[in-house]
């Protein structure tokens, strides 16, 4: 069954507005994300999409083949390092929300 996961993650709202020097290093890190998952068994696509409304929250929308490939892929060292970084810059962790098809 093919599955869609849905992260997001938020920028630190600073006094005077967003913190733009974390954008380049986030950016960053995103894409070498995408990059390492695009090389993964079972990754079909994945987007990266920030909210309108709220420039500090980013949406990130994987999808997988099956739920078995990605949580090999969520259970990956590599995934998990990067990812720990990610939240360590950011201050808070990525919320993770596992979708299927009915």
């Amino acid at each position: 069954m093919t599955i869609r996961v849905l992260m997001t993650r938020k920028i630190p709202k600073l006094p005077g507005g967003m913190d733009v020097a974390l954008l380049p290093t986030l950016s960053e890190m995103l894409i070498e994300l995408r990059a390492l998952a695009d090389r993964q068994p079972g990754y079909i696509s994945g987007e990266t999409l920030r909210n309108v409304d709220d420039r500090n929250e980013y949406l990130v929308i994987s999808t997988w083949k099956t739920l078995e490939a990605w949580d090999w892929w969520f259970r990956n060292n590599e995934r998990a390092e990067l990812e720990g970084r990610v939240d360590a810059l950011l201050g808070t962790s990525t919320v993770y929300k596992v979708y299927g098809y009915d």
